[in-house]
């Protein structure tokens, strides 16, 4: 069943025939760059369009295989009838989504030992997610020097610079970072994993456990009344 606000246009623009697809959720980008559009950025908008040099049949799979993946994710997608499909296919997990897995794992890490094991999937040297992206890089630049276009040298070194000067030192960063936390065993003071038990001398009969309630935050200053405002002379 589609999901409320989640909704999405794909057809072929009236005045320049091209295949164009609409919608400013960030997930729907993602679906629709691994079904093959491409995503042009403007000020106000962003919108994904068809690659260039595709057969009208060629679009028109692309744009099927598009409205199938976005109706499976939860997506109401209005499209040109002959878009149209029932084939809802399955979704797997993305290797993106299990990094991301790492952000959840850390919000809910109550010690400094558990924060730099889950920053070791980041910074292992010989195994880890961004010893893999320099090494993808490397192989991507590889893949441009062989490509044969006379700007392909360029982009090749740039994409070598990129992980020489930046991922390396994220990377350098990173790994200092997970060191000072394995050495530091702390528990985090504003977090404990929570044993759901309840003391025999915890006065509120509705309690589930013994956590402390939420520090109360304290509201804002109000700001002064605009007659206590000194005029300058």
């Amino acid at each position: 069943m589609p999901h409320t606000g989640r909704f999405m246009d794909i057809r072929r623009d009236s005045s320049s025939s091209e295949l164009l697809a609409r919608g400013d959720d960030l997930e729907a980008h993602s679906i629709l760059q691994r079904a093959g559009f491409i995503a042009v950025v403007r000020l106000h908008e962003t919108y994904h369009r068809a690659p260039a040099g595709l057969t009208e049949d060629d679009e028109s799979r692309l744009a099927t295989d598009a409205v199938a993946r976005l109706r499976a994710a939860g997506y109401h997608v209005d499209c040109d009838e002959l878009f149209d499909t029932d084939a809802r296919p399955a979704r797997y997990s993305t290797l993106g989504t299990s990094v991301s897995h790492l952000a959840e794992r850390l919000r809910e890490a109550t010690d400094t030992a558990e924060a730099a094991d889950i920053l070791t999937a980041l910074t292992a040297p010989h195994d880890g997610i961004l010893a893999g992206l320099e090494e993808t890089l490397g192989a991507l630049a590889e893949f441009f020097d062989g490509l044969g276009n006379a700007t392909d040298p360029h982009t090749a070194r740039r994409l070598r610079y990129l992980a020489d000067e930046y991922v390396r030192v994220i990377h350098s960063d990173l790994a200092y970072t997970r060191e000072r936390l394995a050495d530091r065993h702390a528990p985090h003071p504003g977090r404990r994993p929570c044993a759901e038990q309840v003391p025999d001398h915890e006065p509120e009969r509705s309690a589930v456990c013994a956590c402390p309630p939420p520090p109360r935050a304290l509201p804002a200053p109000a700001p002064p009344p605009v007659g206590a405002t000194r005029l300058r002379r």
